[in-house]
């Protein structure tokens, strides 16, 4: 069953930001995840958003995901993204 990884993100240090971009896409490339969306100005519904960014990840299932998220390589980029960023990010389970 697929999971997709949501994660809101605000930008508070662009250079800190910057070393996980540097990275990201490298590591990322070795796990079976797609990026569905990278957003800097979704169209807001209802409610407020105070994000530079949304990102929506799609993996084939939760076994993807947490080989991603707990890998080694994302792990040491992972503190670059949350020294740069304010993160809100959630895992859903699809149908």
């Amino acid at each position: 069953m697929s999971v997709y990884f949501l994660a809101q993100i605000k930008i508070i240090d662009d250079s800190q930001y910057q070393k996980y971009l540097d990275k990201c896409d490298e590591i990322f490339s070795n796990y079976k995840g797609k990026y569905l969306a990278v957003d800097p100005r979704p169209e807001i519904m209802e409610g407020e958003w105070n994000y530079s960014r949304s990102v929506l990840i799609e993996f084939t299932d939760k076994l993807e995901f947490d080989k991603w998220y707990n890998s080694e390589g994302y792990q040491e980029i992972l503190k670059f993204r949350l020294a740069g960023a304010e993160c809100d990010s959630i895992l859903i389970t699809g149908k």
